[in-house]
């Protein structure tokens, strides 16, 4: 996989997508128009609060990276941006529909579980029921032009696996070809370790507790 995005141009590609698919009639985007889709307060995570110049200069990166394109009518007064991150003729990444709102919903809401996934995808494709979720999530972490979406560790306390893209943002994770996340998982080891070591402090603090009452009572 080639394609990296920042944090930034991942929340406008991720816009793009979605009003591609939930409101054609107003697509492409003005500049207006995708800022108040980049900072919404719903269906988004984290919140974000962007001007429309960093906006603007977001957009101006993706245009030289061939992944936006100003789709300007000849005469308009006002710029209007489409995505060619996908499904284009200018590109080479071809994605199915549930492949696309899943990678969507991924990049506009972060790490998810199936069950989420299914839910949040509801307006941009149809799922008959979880395991059809996992199978094209399974899809996507074994691409041969991939992967596109990780397994992360299983949370404390939580019975269902979360999912993450990994085209950018803050959870970005390079797995190569595998389907493990390496990085994540060196991340849980450290956090056993430390575990551990806390419990060995605290069996030490106790010894030295009692054989400070022994030296007591010897005096």
């Amino acid at each position: 996989m080639q394609i990296r995005l920042s944090p930034n141009e991942l929340r406008v590609i991720g816009c793009l997508l979605e009003k591609e698919r939930t409101t054609p009639d107003q697509y492409p985007l003005s500049l207006h128009a995708l800022t108040s889709a980049c900072n919404q307060k719903s269906s988004r995570d984290p919140v974000m609060g962007l001007d429309e110049a960093t906006v603007q200069a977001t957009l101006d990166a993706l245009v030289k990276e061939g992944l936006v394109m100003n789709k300007s009518g000849f005469g308009s007064r006002v710029s209007k941006y489409q995505h060619r991150f996908c499904n284009t003729e200018f590109g080479t990444l071809k994605l199915s529909e549930q492949e696309t709102g899943l990678l969507c919903v991924l990049m506009l809401r972060g790490p998810q579980t199936p069950g989420e996934l299914r839910t949040r995808t509801d307006r941009l494709c149809k799922f008959t029921d979880v395991h059809e979720v996992e199978a094209v999530l399974e899809r996507l972490m074994s691409r041969d032009d991939g992967p596109f979406v990780a397994r992360l560790p299983r949370e404390p306390g939580k019975r269902e696996t979360r999912y993450a893209q990994l085209f950018g943002g803050e959870e970005l994770l390079d797995t190569g070809n595998t389907p493990e996340v390496p990085e994540v998982t060196q991340y849980a080891a450290s956090l056993d370790r430390i575990g551990q070591l806390e419990a060995s402090v605290a069996e030490l603090r106790q010894e030295v507790a009692l054989l400070k009452e022994l030296l007591a009572g010897r005096q």
